[in-house]
């Protein structure tokens, strides 16, 4: 079986021979997708070669960037740690591929002694050995179905419903991803379809699966219906549908009823433990199960800065843990509402300590909440507990928003930028409109003095507080990280309007002016507009953003001025004298 695996986009066809030969000529078997037999379907081919291969080798082109084909095995390649990834025209890497060392081949004329060739070979080496055959991976014993579940439409008429379709959607995920013989897309990758109408064959071959699952949810007063088709990814033909009419109290029942009608359609046995895991909800509340959707959309998509978007939260998970006192996702983002009133607003209470506690009381394994833990533990200057905290979060589940969020915020505070770099650059990749982690990459990126990283990040960012904003024209935090982005991309006029367009709009958000500062000071070379900008903020933040000033990078260039170092002695004192102290046990 070949030791090396090229995956390659077809405009760089003549390089992927080059590199094939040259690699043959040290020893190694190399496949490339030419070899494919005529009585073979394309993606079973794949399939297999890529499972058995030592190396697998990325040539990254513009093309190549933007082929569902070659990213789908890459993010293989790279799941299995055996990824070497190269560019021979030196375009921009997608997202996470940016976050790994890529050789730089652009001009190669096939010399031994490039200094990106030595990389690749070097790199190669530790992966295969020439010659040798590889050991058969157990994986490979038997090859899983897999599936992609693309986001169900929202059918209803208000389509203020979105966050409901959204929520079943991720509940599938979640429930197939509990079936130990199927392989499911990451909802990261599979929302990055939501919005769209792709062919369903392109997708399945694209991302390399034998199954997609398609559907819509039309919810209105207590009935909802749901709508689900399984279609074979290869053949395009649908191998089960069904409508399910129903009162929005058995939507529980609903959910379980569609992972185990797919599961028998796949063929597949569903272990009893398998089957337990599917039926745990977390709540047997179906009113309380909507509200922490709801508030959830909130959560992610809401104005940072604004208090309303906490309150709103606070009130909807409060009124589901009335409903079920045991549900301890509802008990978890309640804390972070509550959190974020008292960090970011000065609210009375216990910075959501309470209801931490009896999230993790109902469930220590809740990552979300253990993440939350790490950052009031972070805050209060408890980093080797908050180190803990945090590590266990990831552990739990590395492919948490909240959690890779919540990381890339602690290891920032803590001046370990390129940790960082990597929290923030999986979190930017696990929400697809979330801006807030792109944009705190590139101040990232800025202070490890990466400019060209920086501003491709701010072109992601942009776009994404562009939308935000277009959503939602009061969106006061997009707007304050969009016109970073905009600074950072050199377009200073843009900037300025929209910082001057958010003043107006949104002048009490202490988040959004805060971003201004940093703007003024990093990106537009503008250091009296700077404290001008943070002294209103450091007066009346509640200690969040005093407590980030110090040692923000961003703000650099202010440290050694004589203003700067009053304003936060002053907002300093201010806290001091009116805190309260941390409740043993964070």
């Amino acid at each position: 079986m070949s030791d090396i695996f090229i995956s390659y986009a077809r405009s760089t066809a003549d390089q992927a021979q080059a590199i094939t030969e040259a690699l043959r000529g040290l020893g190694y078997n190399v496949w490339r997708d030419d070899e494919i037999p005529a009585n073979r379907a394309y993606a079973e081919v794949i399939e297999e070669r890529l499972a058995k291969a030592k190396a697998v080798v990325v040539i990254w082109s513009a093309e190549a960037a933007k082929s569902e084909w070659v990213r789908s095995e890459a993010e293989r390649a790279r799941a299995d740690r055996k990824l070497v990834q190269l560019s021979v025209d030196g375009a921009r890497l997608p997202m996470p591929f940016d976050q790994t060392q890529c050789a730089d081949l652009k001009g190669w004329t096939g010399g031994d002694d490039a200094p990106g060739w030595k990389q690749v070979v070097g790199a190669i080496a530790n992966l295969a050995s020439p010659g040798q055959p590889q050991k058969a991976a157990s994986r490979d014993v038997a090859r899983k179905l897999s599936i992609c579940v693309l986001p169900f439409a929202n059918m209803s008429d208000d389509p203020q419903q979105e966050y409901f379709s959204d929520g079943i959607s991720e509940d599938i995920i979640t429930d197939l991803s509990k079936v130990s013989a199927l392989s499911v897309v990451a909802r990261n990758t599979a929302f990055g379809f939501k919005g769209k109408s792709p062919n369903v064959k392109d997708v399945a071959r694209g991302l390399n699966v034998s199954h997609v699952l398609e559907g819509s949810v039309r919810k209105a007063g207590s009935r909802v219906r749901i709508t689900a088709q399984l279609i074979d990814g290869a053949a395009g033909d649908h191998i089960w549908a069904e409508r399910y009419d129903r009162d929005l109290t058995d939507i529980f029942a609903l959910q379980d009823e569609i992972s185990e009608a797919i599961v028998t359609a796949l063929k597949l046995k569903l272990l009893p433990q398998e089957k337990q895991a599917i039926e745990r909800r977390g709540t047997s509340s179906v009113e309380a199960y909507d509200l922490y959707l709801m508030a959830r959309s909130y959560y992610l998509t809401g104005n940072l800065g604004d208090p309303r978007r906490d309150e709103a939260i606070e009130r909807l998970c409060r009124r589901a843990v009335d409903l079920d006192a045991g549900y301890a996702l509802a008990w978890a983002l309640l804390a972070n509402g509550q959190y974020n009133l008292h960090r970011s607003h000065g609210r009375a209470g216990d910075r959501g300590e309470a209801a931490l506690d009896r999230a993790l009381a109902l469930d220590p394994n809740l990552a979300e909440a253990r993440a939350l833990k790490a950052r009031v533990l972070s805050d209060a200057g408890r980093h080797d507990e908050a180190a803990a905290e945090i590590a266990i979060a990831l552990r739990l589940d590395p492919e948490s928003y909240d959690v890779t969020h919540h990381a890339g915020l602690i290891s920032y505070s803590q001046g370990r930028l390129a940790e960082a770099v990597l929290h923030w650059g999986k979190a930017t990749a696990l929400v697809e409109t979330g801006y807030r982690a792109p944009a705190m990459l590139v101040s990232c990126y800025t202070a490890l003095g990466d400019g060209e990283n920086a501003r491709r990040i701010a072109r992601i960012a942009l776009e994404r507080a562009e939308k935000a904003v277009a959503q939602d024209r009061s969106n006061g935090n997009a707007m304050g990280m969009g016109a970073g982005c905009l600074a950072a991309l050199g377009e200073a006029d843009r900037a300025k309007d929209w910082m001057r367009r958010a003043l107006l709009i949104d002048p009490d958000n202490l988040n959004m002016r805060y971003n201004f500062a940093c703007t003024l000071a990093a990106w537009l070379g503008d250091p009296d507009a700077a404290l001008d900008m943070l002294g209103p903020v450091l007066e009346r933040d509640s200690g969040e953003l005093v407590g980030a000033s110090p040692t923000d990078p961003d703000f650099a260039d202010l440290r050694d001025d004589p203003r700067f170092q009053a304003m936060i002695a002053a907002a300093e004192a201010r806290l001091a004298e009116a805190a309260t102290p941390l409740r043993d046990g964070g």
